[in-house]
């Protein structure tokens, strides 16, 4: 018997949004295989968030306390992926689990090869649909930066998928009955040499919306010519909500942070509105947020390759248009 493990992803111990995702798409899955599931957690989220996963269908969770687990690098550290990713394979190679679920974050992408490796598992990482046929589960995923989809038959038992976030829509269960098991970490062999590499301090800027979880970005490109044009871009997200992003030639040239960056050598997004000012659309940018909901360009080159994918497309120039947009969204929010 099929048995699915999911890793639930949280930041500052409440769940990811993605989280949420993975959570509806593991009970698809588990009911597609007639399969046993069960949901594990790495961090010192209280019982009441925990049984935030049952609303979602959660039923069998599983807490690794993340103190606890750092607790054997003997040293204050924020977190290890190394440890993470042991503590993982470990939990489902002792518990017999050969499909783990997880979101493809940048922490997903970043565990998954790791665990794939530990577990001896096959690999399918940033999925954008599971489909079955007779016999196989079918993975849809983008290749060609977005161009086009293959899909992915497994004819193994062992594999491990990583959902691209924002695709898939969470879905609420009528039934929530969420049982919190506590996992004693000296169960599973963990130490001090599963700590490979260590992330010692975060620092996030307050108050931003992080790019990769935003359901609405506002993303500015070379159009903007210069760092202090991007109040532009800030003015406009923060009127309706959204957080800013960025091409890789604005992050290359010091314009914006990388934690902004939206492409290939970036984070994958797909809110439900992607406002691209400025932007080209170079394939690299494309792959980073072509699978958005809504996609609205403004550029004053007409024949710009963001408006062969834009829903809506603004032919004129950004310093014109933004101001002017942006007031316009004030009078209805």
């Amino acid at each position: 018997m099929n048995k699915i493990l999911v890793y639930t992803e949280s930041k500052d111990n409440k769940f990811k949004n993605s989280a949420f995702e993975v959570t509806s798409e593991g009970r698809k899955l588990a009911e597609i295989l007639k399969a046993e599931i069960s949901y594990l957690v790495i961090s010192n989220t209280a019982e009441d968030e925990l049984k935030h996963l049952g609303s979602y269908g959660a039923e069998n969770i599983f807490q690794i306390k993340l103190d606890e687990l750092n607790d054997i690098y003997g040293e204050p550290i924020a977190y290890s992926y190394s440890a993470i990713s042991s503590a993982i394979s470990n939990f489902a190679n002792r518990k017999g689990y050969n499909i783990i679920l997880l979101s493809g974050t940048s922490f997903g992408k970043e565990i998954a090869p790791k665990l794939a490796i530990k577990t001896n598992s096959a690999l399918v990482t940033d999925c954008t649909g599971i489909e079955q046929d007779s016999e196989n589960i079918i993975l849809k995923r983008p290749v060609y930066a977005g161009k086009s989809n293959v899909y992915v038959r497994i004819p193994g038992d062992k594999f491990i998928l990583t959902l691209r976030p924002n695709v898939f829509k969470p879905e609420k269960s009528e039934f929530n009955n969420a049982l919190i098991n506590k996992v004693n970490i000296g169960e599973l062999g963990i130490s001090k040499a599963d700590f490979t590499t260590v992330i010692k301090e975060i620092s996030i800027a307050s108050g931003k919306l992080d790019v990769a979880e935003a359901d609405r970005i506002v993303s500015g490109g070379r159009g903007l010519r210069g760092p202090e044009n991007f109040n532009l871009i800030e003015e406009l997200a923060n009127t309706i909500g959204a957080a800013t992003g960025a091409s890789r030639a604005v992050v290359d040239a010091g314009w914006r942070p990388h934690s902004e960056q939206v492409g290939q050598t970036g984070k994958t997004v797909s809110p439900e509105l992607y406002i691209a000012c400025g932007i080209s659309g170079a394939i690299q940018h494309l792959a980073g947020m072509s699978s958005s909901k809504c996609i609205v360009a403004i550029n004053k080159d007409k024949d710009a390759p963001i408006f062969n994918i834009a829903d809506y497309g603004i032919v004129g120039d950004v310093f014109e248009i933004l101001p002017v947009l942006t007031e316009e969204f004030k009078k209805i929010t």
